[in-house]
């Protein structure tokens, strides 16, 4: 039986995916014994002795995080080498056997300690593929193992938001290819940390498809629950030359909600995406990398295309050997975030006046621009389309204006455009947009100064709801 429209637009995200859509933008921090053998990915043979970093700060890092304008951190706690940044009761194989805080070092709890202090979310990455560990192949054996390890990580570091599993998969030392438990590893996750999300080879985030920071024209949240089926088959075909996330959803294509796509699909889920990059071509540190850091104009481009494209954005930050983050890396990390503060921080539109076409009596257009996260507007039962008007008493000058959907309601709208207005009324189109979701940032090509600003809802599944209508001017 096919699904219908309205039974998509009634799709919502569960309170977990809701808390995690509010944080938008948050830290990768890869850090283990590749950055001092200068590798991405390592075989499991690397001595716990070379894990030596001089002058280690994981404060460093939630500071510079937070000024960035990230609202969380995701620590590598054991990436495919096997090696664990805390002193895990299941293996030697740890930083208790390094020479790092002689030996008596807990990476883990300095990073969680470290978001809290700076007031960053905490969030775990633990490789399902451990190519030290003689049990990995052993299926039942090693998802023993693995559940462990897992439960150490989620019941010794207080609360933690997001579990992100990728798919890397291969043969162990009996020749045989682990099957993960991933049920299991799920059902682990629910009982201890019911608040986090479980990301990538997980049912609440999935990946957009690519490693750079790419977007999709119109990123659902409703997709078929196929797509997050996939996550886990196609994780467990992946193979030691194919560990990446290249094979799973395919970053070409874009459409993966539309009208068309939700008549041939069986089932719909709420599954949003994440956006992840580097701020460096690698994932870990390496010095000839040191004059290719992506520049702020860049990652400003990146934040505001996955943020303002209903993603969330991941950005990795690879501490260098030191144990800490290269200055260059700092430095346009903190220009990031004096932008994103200074663009975002003054909203032109709040409390604007706001007419609107239609609207439901206890969700009015002056709902948008109130500056309050817990109400929005509602077009009124069986309006698709609407017109809100937002007027100020003096012209103001914008280059951006931000749309948030109450997803509470689910995601609806379709098809928008903003126009200002002159004097007697008539429009000129500034904007054409598709979907909104939790937020769209709208970049106009240049800046416009009017005293009303008018947003046109041209298609919607139902009634259509608006959270906020943000204007804003972006700066250098």
């Amino acid at each position: 039986m096919a699904i219908s429209i309205r039974e998509a637009a009634q799709i919502v995200p569960s309170d977990r995916q809701a808390a995690w859509q509010e944080l938008e933008f948050y830290g990768f921090i890869h850090f283990t014994v590749n950055t001092f053998r200068d590798r991405e990915w390592g075989d499991g043979s690397e001595s716990p002795a070379e894990f030596a970093p001089s002058a280690l700060d994981a404060r460093q890092w939630a500071e510079v995080a937070r000024d960035a304008g990230m609202k969380g951190v995701i620590l590598t706690c054991k990436h495919h080498d096997g090696f664990c940044l805390w002193p895990s009761a299941y293996t030697d194989h740890s930083v208790q056997s390094s020479p790092w805080r002689g030996g008596r070092g807990d990476l883990v709890r300095e990073t969680a300690e470290a978001c809290r202090e700076y007031g960053l979310k905490f969030g775990i990455y633990l490789s399902p593929w451990d190519r030290h560990e003689r049990s990995y192949g052993d299926s039942d054996a090693y998802n023993d193992f693995f559940v462990n390890q897992l439960q150490e990580l989620l019941t010794g570091y207080g609360e933690i938001f997001s579990v992100w599993f990728d798919g890397a998969c291969g043969e162990g030392p009996n020749g045989k290819k682990q099957v993960y438990d991933w049920d299991r590893y799920y059902e682990t996750i629910r009982r201890h940390q019911p608040g986090a999300v479980i990301s990538v080879c997980g049912p609440d985030v999935r990946w957009c498809g690519n490693e750079a920071g790419h977007t999709r024209t119109a990123e659902w949240s409703v997709v078929p629950g196929s797509l997050r089926d996939n996550e886990k088959i196609q994780a467990e075909s992946q193979t030691e030359d194919d560990g990446t996330f290249a094979s799973r959803i395919n970053s070409d294509e874009d459409d993966l909600g539309s009208r068309a796509v939700i008549e041939q699909a069986n089932e719909l889920v709420w599954y949003p995406a994440e956006v992840n990059t580097s701020i460096r071509p690698g994932w870990f540190y390496h010095a000839s990398e040191d004059e290719q850091v992506k520049s702020a104009d860049a990652l400003m481009d990146l934040y505001e295309r996955a943020v303002g494209g209903n993603s969330c954005f991941l950005l990795n930050l690879p501490p260098d050997r030191r144990g800490l983050l290269h200055e260059r890396d700092v430095s346009e990390l903190r220009e990031l975030g004096r932008r994103i503060r200074e663009t975002y921080g003054n909203d032109l539109a709040a409390g604007a006046s706001v007419t609107a076409s239609t609207f439901r009596p206890e969700h009015e257009g002056r709902q948008t621009t109130d500056g309050d996260p817990q109400t929005w507007w509602e077009a009124e039962e069986g309006a698709e389309q609407a017109i809100l008007d937002i007027e100020w008493k003096q012209e103001q000058t914008f280059d951006r204006i931000v749309l948030t959907e109450q997803i509470l309601r689910g995601q609806r709208i379709e098809a928008f455009e903003i126009e200002v207005l002159d004097e007697n009324g008539n429009g000129s189109n500034i904007h054409r947009g598709t979907v909104v979701g939790h937020k769209c940032i709208c970049r106009l090509e240049s800046s416009q100064t009017a005293r009303r600003l008018r947003v046109i809802i041209v298609q919607s599944r139902l009634n259509p709801t608006l959270r906020q209508v943000g204007v804003y001017q972006s700066c250098r």
